[in-house]
């Protein structure tokens, strides 16, 4: 009857200590986490009537971030350097460092809500004192019939040990989820530096023919200035015009032949740059300049604002940061809950190795289980708890501000290639009138109808409009490669 109360009261006690522990442990900081919206705009021209919605499908679902870059860049060379910076670049290649040091925190994360089991092995030896309740227990009692304990005593052990910690509130769980996605946010993040690093590559590419072709202007300018140079100088030599002229004409073939050692050096640091981002050291860049001037834009498919959601792998990096972020909300939130961990041991212990193996004298085992939760000084788990929440909240904010960065990217482009195509186009007018106004000031200035000053600002003038139409090429070329990297093309294989 007293033995049937004694186990009563025991469970009776676990049954108030677990009342205990559940409501000091129910004692949560209430805090709220940021939703986030994903609505994004229809179209990309709603509060710009003046684009014509025509020039970019916009209707179709169709996008050119669906192309792999192989496909969207036709130029060989180009093709060769992007793929020779796919293997070799620094950065890139630090990148997936970071991915595998991901992959392992997964590993590990994994491993914390798995059992533990340990094998163990031991040897000791124990000498007490005579004069003590062990040594007098040691004194008085036989390990066999006639055989005392050994004074010092050896000890040996070998047997198996297991600790698991039950995951009763997915604390662990939630854990390895969030490693999960800080994993998949790596990923995106490696591809957003793919597409980063082949529009870099395209864009200097495409700077390298420009400067090319604007080194080519400036030698055919040269020519064309000394045969007017030695021209001036014959109507110095028959008093048709001073020295003042002659002056004024040497001085602008300097000033233009200067120019050529400009545009040489920074062809210079276009393929060192260009050389860099291969990863590689210095040497001439493999490119074919002649057609730089009749290379026609790709068209690029808008497709919807939605689909950026998809593409951009910035957009999805931010959203796998959010969904790892409200998970570590809810690991911290079970800091706050008791944890049961469970703990086991079998094995043999002897104090002879002879011995060591004897069953059942010389097995040993053991289980335990405890429940245990915070009750004096919480507030480091209520500041973990507060800073996965105003991380949460960060990156919410991170997430809508990366949808509507992009969202702008996608407008300003469109707009660009738009206004930069009806730039050309004047400009190559442009060009055209000047190159006609040379060979007229030419004319004029051989039969004493011109000025030299007139003959002088029409050749500049010239020489600025062709740099100009090279330029605005390279602007289109380079639109076109920024419009396919903020559509978020380039990262897939």
């Amino acid at each position: 009857m007293m033995n049937r109360i004694n186990k009563y009261k025991h469970f009776s006690y676990l049954g108030v200590t677990a009342g205990i522990i559940l409501t000091v442990s129910s004692c949560v900081p209430s805090l709220s986490e940021k939703a986030v919206s994903k609505e994004v705009p229809g179209n990309y021209h709603n509060s710009q009537d003046s684009l014509a919605s025509k020039t970019f499908n916009e209707t179709d679902t169709s996008s050119s971030a669906l192309m792999d870059w192989k496909s969207f860049f036709n130029d060989p060379h180009l093709s060769a350097l992007i793929d020779t910076a796919l293997e070799n670049n620094q950065e890139l290649n630090i990148t997936l460092q970071e991915l595998e040091i991901a992959k392992s925190e997964v590993q590990a994360r994994k491993g914390e809500y798995l059992p533990s089991i340990g094998l163990k092995a031991g040897a000791g030896i124990d000498k007490v004192g005579k004069y003590t309740r062990e040594g007098a227990v040691e004194e008085n009692l036989e390990i066999k019939e006639g055989r005392n304990f050994p004074d010092p005593l050896p000890d040996y052990t070998i047997g198996l040990n297991a600790q698991w910690e039950v995951d009763i509130w997915s604390k662990l769980h939630n854990a390895k989820k969030s490693a999960v996605m800080r994993y998949l946010s790596s990923v995106e993040g490696r591809n957003f530096m793919v597409t980063n690093l082949i529009a870099e590559i395209a864009n200097s590419y495409y700077e390298l023919l420009a400067l090319d072709n604007q080194l080519q202007i400036v030698k055919n300018n040269i020519e064309i200035q000394e045969r007017a140079y030695r021209i001036v100088k014959l109507q110095k030599q028959a008093a048709r015009v001073t020295q003042l002229a002659v002056s004024k004409f040497n001085a602008e073939v300097l000033h233009t032949k200067s120019l050529q050692f400009d545009i040489q050096q920074r062809i210079v640091e276009t393929e060192n740059k260009l050389n860099f981002l291969v990863g590689r050291y210095p040497q001439p860049i493999q490119r074919n300049s002649d057609h730089f001037a009749a290379m026609i834009p790709k068209q690029i498919d808008a497709g919807l604002p939605s689909q950026l959601l998809q593409n951009r792998p910035d957009i999805r990096q931010a959203e796998y940061e959010l969904q790892a972020s409200k998970l570590d909300i809810k690991v911290a939130r079970a800091r706050f809950y008791p944890s049961l961990g469970i703990s086991a041991n079998v094995g043999y212990q002897a104090f002879n190795p002879d011995y060591l193996l004897n069953t059942p004298e010389s097995l040993i085992y053991s289980v335990a289980g405890d429940l245990m939760a915070p009750l004096v000084n919480r507030n480091a788990i209520k500041a973990a708890y507060k800073t996965a929440n105003a991380k949460q909240v960060q990156a919410a904010f991170d997430y809508e501000q990366t949808v509507l960065k992009a969202y702008i990217e996608v407008a300003n482009q469109l707009s660009k290639i738009d206004n930069l195509k009806k730039s050309y186009d004047l400009r190559a007018a442009e060009v055209d009138a000047l190159t006609e106004s040379i060979k007229i000031s030419n004319k004029l200035f051989k039969n004493a109808r011109a000025e030299y000053m007139e003959v002088l600002m029409t050749q500049r003038d010239a020489l600025e409009s062709k740099f100009d139409l090279v330029e605005t090429k390279m602007k289109q070329m380079n639109a076109v490669v920024n419009m396919y990297q903020a559509l978020g093309g380039g990262w897939k294989n």
